[in-house]
């Protein structure tokens, strides 16, 4: 799999110095359609909002300050040649503003990155990392946004499209693992967890996968049933019970690899 990573976030600042209105929005169309405006070129900032305010800027400032983009194509590469996978795709990454954007939810803007259909077919050539205003910028953060959204990439490539939540579950156990990531849940709460989930397993309804997976505060605030569940519950479940060493020995083999017991 060979993936380049494409320079965005220079791109999205200069449009926050264009007047807000009609000119900026006219700006940003020019900027990511192609040249014939029948799709879009540069996929990944059609997930941004191109109104955003002096908050959004001041976060691209801290990204480009870190010298982002550079650290992103350090970041893909390294990633790229750790998975096996088919295929050329360019990479970009965007700043969602889920602070003051009107139409972005954090918690559903995410698990549309994560886990939502697949895009139009001109647009699967493109990976897209999302990187959320409210999230200070820092390098850690972004190494492993990167490392979960091509490890996302390559397990579609094999398995198809996650539906249920125990696909979720799977896909998201997998990511973590290979981008390190950690969750802080204790063990008591993590066996509550398991036992809350368990009988939805199967289920493909998005209000539980979405309640399962983000937490009782993610359902609130998309107007869901909640489970009685804490932020980020089911991601953490799915890191601590799919384990630390089978992802890479799953995807690379392609064996079916022995599951833990929640599987």
């Amino acid at each position: 799999m060979y993936i380049a990573h494409i320079p965005l976030l220079k791109i999205a600042r200069d449009l926050h110095d264009v007047p807000r209105g009609t000119e900026r929005f006219e700006a940003y169309i020019k900027t990511i359609l192609n040249h014939d405006q029948t799709d879009a070129a540069l996929v990944p900032l059609v997930a941004m909002n191109p109104m955003g305010r002096e908050h959004v800027a001041a976060r691209l400032d801290e990204w480009i300050a870190l010298d982002g983009d550079a650290r992103a194509a350090d970041d893909v590469r390294e990633a790229a040649a750790q998975i096996d996978g088919d295929g050329d795709y360019q990479h970009g990454l965007v700043i969602m503003d889920d602070v003051r954007g009107g139409w972005t939810n954090k918690y559903s803007s995410d698990a549309a990155f994560r886990f939502g259909e697949r895009k139009a077919r001109a647009r699967e050539k493109w990976l897209t990392t999302a990187l959320m205003v409210s999230e200070s910028a820092s390098l850690e953060v972004l190494r492993a946004a990167i490392r979960t959204t091509l490890w996302r990439a390559a397990y579609r490539l094999r398995n198809g499209d996650a539906v249920t939540l125990r696909d979720v579950m799977i896909q998201e156990g997998q990511a973590a693992a290979f981008a390190g990531m950690a969750y802080t849940l204790e063990a008591d709460d993590l066996d509550y967890t398991r036992y809350v989930i368990t009988p939805y397993l199967e289920s493909d309804a998005h209000p539980v996968i979405m309640a399962a997976l983000y937490g009782d505060v993610a359902a609130h605030s998309l107007g869901y049933p909640p489970l009685g569940l804490s932020a980020n519950a089911g991601f953490a479940l799915a890191k601590a019970d799919f384990g630390q060493e089978q992802h890479e020995k799953r995807l690379r083999s392609g064996e079916d690899t022995e599951r833990p017991s929640l599987w």
